[in-house]
């Protein structure tokens, strides 16, 4: 079981914000965003002291009957972020029904790099700069794309991404087939 995804829907069926539930729980927001996200796994100890917010008991966590819920939208806070070392790339509609592909929200510090080692995988990506530079290597073809500009190319070429520059670029794109 994902508790992490179980744990949202629980508490969005009982119309708690993550915030409301930190509070009642007596643990920080950011506790129960990283559960949320998955980026930390719960000591049962942990997830019954959250559960007590609610209130609700390890054992009706665990065989609750939660409908899925359609969510169109998605807040800072609840995009995952796959990203690595300092390279945030946050996912908008992680929990789509069936998605297809996936929208990101890339963010790279100055200096920030994929690796050496170039990209590849199945699918087609593209995306759009928002802010600073963003140099984009795909196959053998290397540009330095600034704001406004974009790329699109199919993610079986070699392909790498560095911010070149001394500000954060923001990227937002899309690939499929999806990411998470």
């Amino acid at each position: 079981m994902d508790v992490g995804t179980r744990l949202k829907d629980v508490r969005k069926q009982q119309g708690l914000s993550q915030r409301e539930l930190a509070k009642r729980a007596g643990v920080t927001n950011s506790t129960i965003s990283l559960i949320e996200q998955n980026r930390v796994s719960p000591s049962v100890s942990s997830l019954k002291k959250v559960l007590d917010g609610i209130p609700m008991s390890l054992q009706e966590f665990f065989t609750l009957d939660v409908p899925e819920q359609r969510q169109y939208f998605y807040c800072a806070d609840e995009q995952p972020d796959l990203g690595h070392s300092n390279i945030a790339l946050k996912v908008v509609g992680y929990n789509y029904p069936n998605r297809s592909l996936s929208v990101l929200h890339e963010i790279y510090p100055p200096g920030a790099d994929t690796g050496e080692d170039m990209l590849v995988h199945e699918g087609q990506e593209g995306g759009v700069i928002i802010q600073g530079e963003l140099e984009l290597t795909v196959a053998d073809e290397t540009r330095v794309l600034v704001k406004g500009d974009g790329y699109f190319f199919d993610s079986n070429l070699p392909h790498r991404f560095r911010n070149p520059g001394v500000v954060d670029c923001v990227v937002v794109s899309a690939n499929n087939p999806p990411s998470l």
